[in-house]
């Protein structure tokens, strides 16, 4: 039986691209697509498929919300996310929510099968393009004294990047199912931790960071 496979990216021209290639060339079975967070966890409920290719940003519910409420319903869907960023937050945040491999956008065929037969096989796939990322964390431990995964904690890591994707704190709230003062009171803590004044100021400093494209 064929690998079932959903697609979730806020482009189609990329879904039908990665449809064709799936499986013309894989020889996998596209059972679903979508470029709608929420819509994909939906997806994932009524198709069980066995492997979910998803990108970390989309609009209504990103990437790593949808893989960790994904992973709480199924845990046996393998999830594997595509995209465009190499900032070891994303790729942390999209491995704490239950991710299985993470590739970027950029890779080549042979690569996402290697991925997906890696996953399906009950391992751990990180692009060789981002190990480095990852890497630096172990052999250079100096560099991080000052950088986000040390002075914010998790949650805040994650508020941060929902307010520098544009999202609204009301927004944030109903993603994470958590009260709107609860946000409040997180984005208050993050301007104080970084010493900034702003919501602007703080917008401008999650894009250095690359926690957005924007």
């Amino acid at each position: 039986m064929a690998t079932k496979v959903i697609l979730a990216d806020d482009h189609q021209l990329m879904r039908e691209g990665l449809r064709t290639l799936i499986e013309n060339e894989l020889a996998m079975e596209v059972v679903g697509d979508t470029g709608d967070g929420k819509v994909v966890v939906q997806l994932a409920r009524e198709l069980s498929p066995d492997v979910i290719l998803m990108d970390v940003e989309m609009p209504g519910l990103d990437g790593i919300e949808a893989t960790r409420r994904i992973i709480n319903e199924s845990p046996e869907i393998k999830v594997i996310a595509l995209s465009m960023h190499s900032n070891k937050l994303f790729i942390s945040d999209m491995f704490k929510a239950g991710a299985s491999g993470y590739l970027l956008k950029e890779c080549a065929s042979w690569e996402l099968a290697s991925a997906t037969e890696t996953v399906l096989s009950d391992e751990l796939y990180l692009s060789p393009k981002v190990t480095h990322v990852v890497l630096d964390d172990y052999f250079k431990p100096s560099s991080l004294e000052g950088s986000l995964t040390v002075i914010l904690t998790e949650r805040e890591c994650e508020v941060l990047r929902l307010l520098a994707s544009g999202k609204s704190t009301k927004q944030i709230a109903l993603e994470a199912g958590k009260s709107v003062q609860g946000i409040d009171a997180h984005r208050r803590q993050i301007m104080h931790k970084l010493g900034i004044d702003s919501l602007a100021e703080l917008i401008k400093y999650a894009i250095r960071e690359g926690l957005t494209s924007l």
